[in-house]
């Protein structure tokens, strides 16, 4: 009796370990046409949705929004082209990689910086401008749209993470470097595995939304 009940429960302790895992990452085995026509492709990368900072970093990120999520709805978009309405949290959906040196195997990039799950965790612990405790022992931080641009903006403004002085450099003129030591991170920025059709567009695409971006920015900055 004792062995049975035993048993018992451990399957149940196995189905709840199952269930865990299940719901930890949830996938998509496959992008559907009717998914992907949820996404609309736009000619020039959407403005952020973070108020303030250094004009040469907000032109910065929207490039890169520009090879990695130019959607009409690039905090929404997974890997692929479809998207998700709820950002309380990063999606954690791992979808099925059609093309490429990693065909076969699966992402869960997801955003207009298409973060990794992981990677957002990491750098959110760091970066995210709403962190708590109870945020950083569970990692369970928002993913809303102000949220997703403020982690990147800091992460970029850190030289102590790129070994970099990324706003110097951009001052500097020195924009190709800046892909080059970003290109790690993102791979369709070039001289990486993954270019894209937007690729060799990115340096004349920053050269407008630098111009963009410095004519709109306010006197009240960021740090």
């Amino acid at each position: 009796m004792q062995q049975a009940k035993r048993r018992r429960a451990a399957a149940i302790a196995l189905l709840l370990l199952l269930g865990v895992g299940v719901l930890g990452v949830r996938s998509l085995p496959r992008i559907s046409l009717r998914q992907l026509q949820k996404a609309v492709w736009v000619s020039h990368p959407e403005p952020l949705a973070m108020t303030g900072g250094d004009p040469y970093i907000r032109a910065l990120m929207r490039t890169i929004s520009a090879a990695e999520s130019n959607t009409d709805q690039p905090y929404n978009v997974l890997y692929g082209g479809a998207v998700v309405q709820q950002l309380n949290h990063h999606p954690n959906i791992c979808v099925e990689i059609v093309a490429g040196p990693n065909q076969g195997h699966c992402t869960t990039a997801a955003g207009r910086y298409q973060f990794l799950a992981d990677t957002w965790k990491e750098k959110a612990l760091h970066y995210h401008p709403r962190a708590s405790s109870w945020f950083k022992a569970w990692g369970d931080y928002s993913f809303d749209p102000e949220s997703q641009d403020l982690v990147v903006y800091y992460w970029l403004k850190d030289s102590s993470a790129w070994g970099m002085d990324i706003p110097t450099a951009l001052r500097d003129g020195r924009l190709e470097a800046v892909l080059h030591r970003l290109s790690g991170t993102w791979t369709s920025l070039g001289y990486g595995i993954e270019s894209n059709s937007m690729t060799a567009r990115l340096p004349h695409i920053y050269d407008n939304l630098l111009k963009e971006e410095l004519k709109s920015s306010s006197s009240g900055q960021l740090p």
